[in-house]
């Protein structure tokens, strides 16, 4: 197929341009908003715990004593030399400007430093206690203690500053050990947290303000994972938020980057009353080094995380105590109600979501790895499916594991760090994220022993363990608001083969991962442009559920984009980008199946882990390109006729199945669930017609 130039902005076809008027190439969508009511906080299964005492008791497991005393040691180093004390006062002006209610004319008068150092004075001379001058306002009757931009321990990363650990007061290990209960410093290192009643995601309790630009540029209504709420309504939140947070003696401040590419990075601000919440997003986003922090002025986007105190169950569109807002307009997100972390994270993952795509720059739920010769590869895929595995490859470079953008320059990390799960890991299964577990990395909601501190991956009993709830709400909490998240937070340069900065070339591979269950989907299968927007936009994989009689049955799971709860526009917008950027770049589509062969689940056999190595090596290194395919029935897959390493019998799925008929039914079973699926999305358009959803509903199953 000849290569052609097009324009996502106005609408992309594979085979000739295409304009159109519409904005941002997206109809119109009206949404109805139900009439809210009280509920009970059921957005997240509920940890196995009844009081607090429950949980933190869950937490140490109880052994005998060791026989050797546990010492530690800590290293102190000098901090960065000071600067001016102007640059000081209009740094704090900043943040105190960032705390402002907006009933009031003026945010509070902020300090530095932790209030219970006993060097905190007013002298002048004393340059982390530098006070802006601002009106007379209430929120001025106290005085709020920044503890801005610390490192896990021993030095602050603040160019600001210039004191000795004694004199700061403690850094966040020292500050969540000693005023934060459920922390510890596992065996390893590690800083060990709980994140409260909530271990994932709430995004029943996720909300969008609606206003005159979103409600033509989002995707709202049915199937949306934006729910909607008022201004009015998200400056209550707001102001409750920031009451709170000015309430406290001392608050953490990060300033830190999203984007490793510095022509489109963005500036956050996170707002925290915990130093767990502040480390995590410390080793989540990007670190910025001395010169960058003297020169960050305002924010491009804030958090303020009052997760500690909950929302008002009467405010307007309120269903519970826990409220995640978004406000694109204001570049500001409150959070309240959830102590869990990830919502920072997958926050501000939302609005790169919004902010990128205007740009004409791809955001993208995925992993990225590339080869010594520059060859990059794009991994798509939902938990199960081997997404952190086969982009983990000891012979390619990391990009990253999770979030990253595709723009004129190439590929870029959006994070300055990896989000693991822990679940069951293990040194042989998961060698670098084992490593990687040490000092500066926060463990959530793991059990470990009470005398060696030793993390035991495999107790689960900080959450809940019933996989119904993971297939209840997989669509909205993919790998993390459901039971058994345990994860770590880390730094990226932790992993030994990581490309720092975490930028590459043009992906040449887009590796689209399903955990197929129910065995008839092939190996590997090579894409066309409109395949690949057609399983992009279906993002499906197959989980297996327990069932009263111990039958097991497969279960079809489907997230737009492979990240359904993070998009913010209509899931067309970005897979039509996706297509642009493959067809201006030379990029093939490929759709892996890491599943079964031979039969569904409990018939069949998995796919050997090798096998998928040697798919995917055949992939990097181009030959699978030159392979022979013939073409699937119901689906069209092309699929190749052998493949180095890999028995040829299993390349077709049909020739695995003793039973032709289960396999025919099977088959048709799965295309006909993927119609059902593809039906909430036919009657959105980019463009002035059909055609580019007519093009994408062509390449899906015929039955």
């Amino acid at each position: 197929m000849a290569k052609k130039e097009a324009s996502t902005e106005n609408g992309f076809s594979f085979t000739r341009s295409a304009s159109s008027n519409a904005r941002n190439g997206l109809a119109r969508i009206q949404t109805h908003t139900n009439t809210p009511e009280v509920c009970h906080d059921d957005s997240t299964p509920p940890v196995r715990a009844q009081t607090i005492h429950d949980l933190h008791s869950l937490q140490k497991k109880k052994s005998s004593a060791p026989s050797t005393p546990i010492t530690s040691s800590s290293a102190t180093s000098p901090f960065s030399t000071i600067l001016e004390e102007e640059r000081q006062r209009l740094q704090l002006q900043s943040i105190s400007a960032s705390l402002a209610s907006l009933t009031r004319e003026t945010g509070p008068k902020v300090v530095r430093g932790d209030p219970a150092s006993k060097v905190v004075t007013h002298h002048h001379h004393d340059h982390h206690y530098i006070t802006p001058t601002f009106d007379a306002s209430d929120s001025a009757l106290k005085f709020t203690h920044v503890l801005y931009n610390l490192s896990p321990a021993g030095k602050s990363i603040n160019p600001l500053l210039r004191f000795s650990i004694s004199e700061i007061g403690k850094e966040l290990y020292e500050q969540a050990i000693k005023y934060e209960k459920g922390s510890f410093i596992t065996a390893t290192g590690a800083l060990a947290t709980l994140s409260g009643a909530k271990t994932g995601r709430s995004p029943r309790d996720k909300r969008v303000v609606k206003d005159e630009s979103t409600e033509h540029d989002l995707w709202w209504g049915k199937g949306s994972p934006n729910i909607e709420m008022d201004e009015h309504t998200f400056l209550i939140n707001r102001e409750r938020a920031v009451d709170y947070l000015n309430s406290l003696e001392k608050v953490f401040v990060n300033d830190q980057f999203l984007n490793w590419d510095p022509e489109h990075r963005i500036k956050v601000r996170i707002v925290s009353a915990r130093a767990y919440h502040s480390l995590f997003m410390h080793n989540m986003c990007i670190r910025p080094t001395p010169e960058e922090l003297e020169e960050f002025g305002t924010p491009d986007f804030t958090i303020y995380n009052a997760g500690q105190f909950p929302c008002n169950r009467y405010t307007h569109h309120m269903t519970s105590s826990t409220s995640i807002d978004i406000n694109i307009a204001r570049k500001e997100m409150v959070i309240l109600g959830t102590q869990y972390a990830g919502e920072m994270k997958k926050g501000l993952f939302s609005v790169m979501h919004y902010l990128m795509p205007k740009r004409n720059i791809l955001s993208l739920h995925s992993g990225c790895n590339m080869g010594k010769n520059g060859d990059v590869a794009l991994f798509f895929g939902l938990s199960g499916t081997g997404k952190t595995t086969l982009s983990t490859d000891h012979n390619r470079y990391l990009i990253g594991d999770d979030e990253h953008c595709w723009s004129e320059n190439g590929v870029s990390n959006i994070e300055g760090g990896c989000y693991a799960k822990c679940v069951d890991l293990s040194r042989e299964k998961e060698p670098d994220i084992w490593n990687a577990i040490k000092f500066g990395t926060v463990v959530e909601n793991v059990v470990f022993d009470e005398h060696t501190r030793e993390v035991d991956f495999s107790d689960k009993s900080v959450t809940v363990s019933e996989i119904i709830a993971e297939l209840v709400n997989y669509y909205f909490f993919e790998s993390a608001g459901f039971a058994e998240n345990t994860r770590a937070a880390y730094p990226i340069e932790y992993i030994p083969n990581a490309k720092i900065p975490c930028v590459a070339p043009h992906p040449k591979n887009v590796i689209l991962l399903a955990c197929d269950a129910f065995g008839v989907l092939p190996p590997v299968s090579k894409l066309s442009l409109a395949q690949t927007m057609y399983h992009f936009i279906s993002g499906y994989t197959a989980l297996v559920a327990g069932t009263e009689d111990g039958i097991k049955e497969p279960q079809a799971t489907f997230s737009a984009c492979f990240g359904a709860a993070f998009i913010m526009m209509h899931p067309t917008k970005y897979a039509a980008m996706l297509a642009e950027k493959m067809q201006k770049h030379g990029a093939t589509g490929w759709l892996v199946n890491t599943g079964w062969s031979g039969g569904r689940y409990g018939v069949g056999n998995r796919i050997k882990l090798a096998y998928t190595r040697k798919i995917i090596d055949a992939i990097h290194s181009g030959s699978l390109l030159n392979a022979e395919y013939t073409k699937t029935e119901v689906f069209g897959l092309e699929i190749p006729t052998a493949i180095e390493g890999v028995p040829s019998e299993i390349l077709d799925p049909v020739n695995t199945w003793a039973d032709k008929k289960a396999y025919q039914d099977t088959l048709m079973k799965l295309a006909s669930l993927f119609k059902k699926n593809f039906n909430g999305f036919i009657s959105y358009k980019i463009g002035t017609d059909q055609s580019l959803t007519e093009e994408i509903l062509a390449a899906g199953p015929t039955l």
